[in-house]
Protein backbone atom coordinates (compact mmCIF):
# COMPACT_ATOMS: atom_id res chain seq x y z
CA UNK A 1 0.00 0.00 0.00
CA UNK A 2 1.09 3.52 -0.50
CA UNK A 3 2.38 6.19 2.20
CA UNK A 4 2.22 9.54 1.97
CA UNK A 5 3.98 12.35 3.25
CA UNK A 6 2.26 15.48 3.60
CA UNK A 7 3.77 18.93 2.12
CA UNK A 8 4.08 22.20 4.45
CA UNK A 9 2.10 23.70 1.68
CA UNK A 10 -0.37 21.07 2.52
CA UNK A 11 -1.02 21.71 6.03
CA UNK A 12 -1.02 25.07 6.03
CA UNK A 13 -4.22 25.63 3.91
CA UNK A 14 -5.57 22.86 5.93
CA UNK A 15 -5.42 24.62 8.65
CA UNK A 16 -5.89 28.48 7.03
CA UNK A 17 -9.86 27.82 6.38
CA UNK A 18 -10.04 31.14 4.27
CA UNK A 19 -7.45 29.68 1.59
CA UNK A 20 -9.14 28.63 -1.79
CA UNK A 21 -7.54 25.35 -1.33
CA UNK A 22 -8.97 24.54 2.08
CA UNK A 23 -11.38 22.05 0.87
CA UNK A 24 -9.52 20.07 -1.69
CA UNK A 25 -7.11 19.41 0.92
CA UNK A 26 -9.61 18.24 3.90
CA UNK A 27 -11.34 16.11 1.34
CA UNK A 28 -7.97 14.61 0.23
CA UNK A 29 -6.58 13.63 3.48
CA UNK A 30 -10.13 12.35 4.33
CA UNK A 31 -10.31 10.36 1.47
CA UNK A 32 -6.36 9.06 1.54
CA UNK A 33 -7.13 7.99 5.57
CA UNK A 34 -10.38 6.31 4.36
CA UNK A 35 -8.69 4.48 2.41
CA UNK A 36 -6.34 3.48 4.47
CA UNK A 37 -3.22 4.86 3.82
CA UNK A 38 -0.75 6.24 6.24
CA UNK A 39 0.25 9.78 6.36
CA UNK A 40 3.37 10.97 7.71
CA UNK A 41 4.71 13.80 8.62
CA UNK A 42 8.16 15.13 9.44
CA UNK A 43 10.11 17.15 11.92
CA UNK A 44 11.08 19.51 8.85
CA UNK A 45 7.77 20.17 7.73
CA UNK A 46 6.67 21.02 11.11
CA UNK A 47 8.81 23.47 11.49
CA UNK A 48 8.80 25.13 7.89
CA UNK A 49 4.83 25.61 9.31
CA UNK A 50 5.88 27.34 12.54
CA UNK A 51 8.30 29.74 10.39
CA UNK A 52 5.18 30.33 7.98
CA UNK A 53 2.47 30.72 10.18
CA UNK A 54 4.27 32.82 12.32
CA UNK A 55 5.93 35.15 10.13
CA UNK A 56 4.65 38.69 9.74
CA UNK A 57 1.95 39.27 6.74
CA UNK A 58 4.28 41.45 5.51
CA UNK A 59 6.85 39.17 5.04
CA UNK A 60 4.97 36.51 3.22
CA UNK A 61 3.84 34.60 6.26
CA UNK A 62 0.29 33.99 7.99
CA UNK A 63 1.01 36.09 11.31
CA UNK A 64 -0.31 33.51 12.99
CA UNK A 65 -0.19 33.81 17.44
CA UNK A 66 2.80 31.16 18.07
CA UNK A 67 0.27 29.75 20.99
CA UNK A 68 -2.17 29.23 17.97
CA UNK A 69 0.32 27.72 16.33
CA UNK A 70 1.38 25.45 18.78
CA UNK A 71 -1.67 24.24 19.19
CA UNK A 72 -2.75 23.52 15.58
CA UNK A 73 1.01 21.61 15.35
CA UNK A 74 -0.30 19.22 18.58
CA UNK A 75 -3.00 18.59 16.55
CA UNK A 76 -1.41 17.89 13.78
CA UNK A 77 0.92 14.95 15.99
CA UNK A 78 -2.22 13.92 17.06
CA UNK A 79 -3.40 13.00 13.69
CA UNK A 80 -0.33 12.27 11.56
CA UNK A 81 2.40 9.54 12.59
CA UNK A 82 5.50 11.67 12.85
CA UNK A 83 8.77 10.26 11.53
CA UNK A 84 12.10 10.13 13.34
CA UNK A 85 15.20 11.81 11.38
CA UNK A 86 18.07 9.56 12.06
CA UNK A 87 21.61 10.96 11.13
CA UNK A 88 21.96 8.55 8.25
CA UNK A 89 19.97 11.41 6.55
CA UNK A 90 22.16 13.92 6.10
CA UNK A 91 24.65 11.52 4.26
CA UNK A 92 21.83 10.47 1.86
CA UNK A 93 20.23 14.22 1.46
CA UNK A 94 24.25 15.19 0.98
CA UNK A 95 24.56 12.81 -1.81
CA UNK A 96 21.45 14.18 -3.30
CA UNK A 97 22.36 17.60 -3.67
CA UNK A 98 25.98 16.74 -4.39
CA UNK A 99 25.25 14.08 -7.54
CA UNK A 100 22.72 16.23 -9.12
CA UNK A 101 24.13 19.78 -8.19
CA UNK A 102 21.42 20.87 -6.10
CA UNK A 103 21.50 25.04 -5.36
CA UNK A 104 19.86 27.10 -3.57
CA UNK A 105 16.75 26.65 -1.65
CA UNK A 106 15.99 23.32 -3.23
CA UNK A 107 18.26 21.50 -1.13
CA UNK A 108 15.47 22.04 1.76
CA UNK A 109 12.88 19.38 -0.79
CA UNK A 110 16.02 17.28 -1.35
CA UNK A 111 16.11 16.73 2.46
CA UNK A 112 12.46 15.42 2.25
CA UNK A 113 13.16 13.37 -0.83
CA UNK A 114 16.25 11.67 1.46
CA UNK A 115 14.03 11.14 4.22
CA UNK A 116 11.35 9.48 2.09
CA UNK A 117 13.87 7.19 0.47
CA UNK A 118 15.30 5.92 3.70
CA UNK A 119 11.73 5.46 5.12
CA UNK A 120 10.47 3.63 2.10
CA UNK A 121 7.62 6.99 1.43
CA UNK A 122 6.15 6.39 -1.86
CA UNK A 123 4.05 9.80 -1.84
CA UNK A 124 4.63 13.11 -1.18
CA UNK A 125 1.18 15.25 -1.24
CA UNK A 126 1.80 18.30 -1.92
CA UNK A 127 1.00 21.74 -4.06
CA UNK A 128 4.65 21.89 -5.49
CA UNK A 129 4.92 18.86 -7.48
CA UNK A 130 7.55 20.48 -9.92
CA UNK A 131 9.62 20.41 -7.39
CA UNK A 132 10.15 17.11 -6.87
CA UNK A 133 9.60 15.44 -10.47
CA UNK A 134 12.81 13.41 -11.56
CA UNK A 135 13.15 11.67 -7.97
CA UNK A 136 12.00 7.72 -9.01
CA UNK A 137 12.07 6.85 -5.55
CA UNK A 138 9.11 8.98 -4.96
CA UNK A 139 5.69 10.46 -6.66
CA UNK A 140 4.68 13.70 -5.81
CA UNK A 141 0.73 14.04 -5.69
CA UNK A 142 -1.65 17.31 -5.97
CA UNK A 143 -4.23 17.50 -3.68
CA UNK A 144 -6.49 17.54 -7.09
CA UNK A 145 -5.10 14.28 -7.90
CA UNK A 146 -6.73 12.73 -5.16
CA UNK A 147 -9.99 13.91 -4.87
Amino acid sequence: MASYLVDTNVLLRAVQKAAPEHAIVVSAIAQLTANGVTIYVAPQVLIGFWVVATRPIEVNGFGWDPAFVAAEINRILSQFPLLDERPTIFNRWFKLVSSREIKGRKAHDVRLVALMQSKRITHLLTFNVEDFRGYTSIAPVHPDEIV
